[in-house]
């Protein structure tokens, strides 16, 4: 696989705590999504926040490794649902930290048996760079079938 590299944007205008600030996308994918601190840790209302970002990277990842390794095996999926949910919480001494990632996955492919989509979602959760990164930042990654 080639080298890959992204980029995002983010505009911030004010303070921390009555500021606010939009991401974009460098792709053009997504423009303008707005975010702020009350909407970060109180209710969304809309707006979006760097963990729901992180979340759905995770998710993203891990199904793309997941289809690949259903693939593989030659049974390709016929529809993936994967939930991110991530958790930032109050780490003594080290102020909030993201301190875990717990992935729901809802797997359709045919002639797929129980143990065969765990080892797929193994391999899948091994063959992924956001698990990886996360794990080695100290995360907890959960991974379990809905």
């Amino acid at each position: 696989m080639p080298r890959i590299e992204r980029t995002a944007d983010v505009i911030w205008e004010g303070n921390v705590a009555r500021g606010n600030g939009s991401i974009a996308g460098g792709s053009g994918a997504f423009t303008g999504l707005p975010f702020s601190l009350p909407s970060r840790i109180g209710n969304p209302d809309g707006k979006t926040s760097p963990e729901e970002l992180l979340a759905s990277a995770h998710a993203g990842c891990l199904t793309m490794s997941l289809a690949s390794e259903l693939t593989q095996a030659g049974t390709p999926p016929t529809r993936l649902d994967v939930t991110c949910r991530i958790v930032m919480d109050e780490v003594e001494g080290e102020g909030h930290q993201i301190v875990g990632s717990q992935v729901t996955i809802k797997a359709d492919a045919e002639g797929v048996d129980d143990e065969a989509l765990a080892g797929a979602i193994e391999r899948a959760d091994a063959g992924c760079p956001f698990s990886t990164l996360l794990r080695k930042a100290g995360v907890t990654v959960e991974i379990s079938r809905a």
